[in-house]
């Protein structure tokens, strides 16, 4: 089998090794091309970014760097300058994004481990469109250094794999502390909102999935749900231009038409468009934590629809996708993606996220679900030839 259908790796090393990962094309790997799927960055790190020099230590083999959306700053993964990542579901599909290559390698049986990074949905995403396994840490849980910015206060570093226990190990390890489940009696809020926004198939096969969901549950309406995503974008748009200012002075043509759009929507907004959004960003964490104080988890749809063909992204789905992955972003908050259905034989994930600092409660939710569900072991099939598409089977 080879890799170039799925446009998951930029770059291959040594694939030897029990525990391979692949790692995400804007992170670090010491003697790999970084290049952030830009024709802009092309530089060869002498060190590895300290997710992955912690995940060599436990002796994991990094097999290769995974496509992304240029400079991880959307949510399709179909860089201009490397192409897309193309879902194993159906390779005319989209990874989402934009760790999309990420999504792909695990869904692909070309890796057990993936690593990711999540800004405003970039693992949660292709974990859900790919039917893997993601999880978005609190913010600061896992260090940054080493990895190309998008937005300093919003990124996270995390794992893709096949289960949630995978997840946890990985995470375990970059994080350097052990997680703690919390209670085994959990309350859960069905964030009532999103479930009605879904595609009815995908609202269909969440409900379906929380019957297997261990705790009492309880519907809840959460406060500037909609307009979270616009103080999200009022925080985020201004960080990564700061962050390329250098390049939009000299090399604004060699940016792919979205990011150099979003990029200098970042730059033209008044300075007083960040301090608003940083100050509604204090608000509205009061307002949830408050809520939050009232539940473990607050559970909903991963993404409101299933993924869509490379040749007919909806016009609007940024705006489709924006309210079920920018609370979490905006407030730091972990988030556990675990597969829970298929619609038309495309994956449905369910989102469960934690209170700050509690990633290991999600993650604990996510195992009882996946001890009673065979979801995350699914492996997509090659419509034209039958075939399953991995490599190996994962090994526990």
């Amino acid at each position: 089998m080879t890799l170039d259908p799925y446009n998951a790796f930029l770059h291959r090393a040594d694939a030897s090794g029990d525990w391979r990962v692949g790692v995400k094309d804007v992170i670090d790997v010491a003697g790999m091309p970084t290049t952030a799927a830009s024709r802009i960055l092309d530089r060869v790190p002498e060190r590895d970014a300290e997710c992955v020099a912690r995940l060599r230590a436990a002796g994991a083999t990094i097999v290769g760097k995974l496509n992304t959306h240029e400079f991880a700053f959307g949510a399709l993964t179909n860089s201009p300058h490397f192409g897309p990542a193309r879902n194993p579901w159906d390779p005319s599909r989209t990874t989402g994004g934009s760790s999309g290559g990420s999504g792909a390698a695990v869904a692909a049986g070309l890796v057990e481990l993936a690593l990711g990074t999540d800004t405003a949905g970039s693992i949660r995403i292709p974990a859900a469109l790919c039917g893997v396994t993601g999880h978005r840490p609190t913010v600061g849980l896992v260090p940054t250094g080493g990895v190309v910015p998008v937005a300093w206060t919003l990124d996270a570093v995390g794992p893709l794999a096949r289960s949630a226990e995978q997840c946890r190990r990985a995470l375990e390890v970059m994080s350097g502390q052990p997680l703690a489940a919390g209670d085994a009696e959990l309350r859960i809020g069905l964030v009532t909102r999103l479930f009605e926004l879904a595609d009815p198939a995908v609202a269909a096969a969440c409900e379906q999935a929380l019957r297997l969901l261990p705790g009492r549950q309880e519907p809840v309406e959460l406060p500037l749900h909609e307009e979270i995503a616009t103080i999200t974008q009022l925080v985020m748009l201004p960080e990564a231009a700061a962050v390329h200012l250098g390049w939009l002075r000299t090399r604004l043509a060699d940016y792919g038409a979205d990011v150099r759009a979003r990029l200098l929507a970042g730059l033209l907004l008044p300075s007083t468009a960040y301090l608003t959004g940083r100050r509604a960003r204090s608000w509205a964490r009061a307002l949830w934590e408050r809520e939050l104080g009232r539940f473990d988890l607050l559970v909903a749809p991963a993404m409101p629809i299933v993924a869509p063909r490379l040749d007919a992204i909806p016009a609007d789905y940024r705006l489709l996708i924006m309210p079920y992955n920018s609370p979490a972003a905006l407030l730091g908050l972990p988030v556990t993606v675990v597969p829970c259905g298929l619609v038309e034989g495309l994956p449905v994930g369910l989102a469960l996220t934690g209170r700050h600092g509690e990633d290991g409660r999600t993650l604990a939710a996510a195992q009882a679900f996946q001890r009673l569900t065979d979801w995350h072991d699914r492996r997509p099939v090659d419509g034209a030839s039958g075939d399953v598409l991995y490599a190996t089977d994962t090994a526990e």
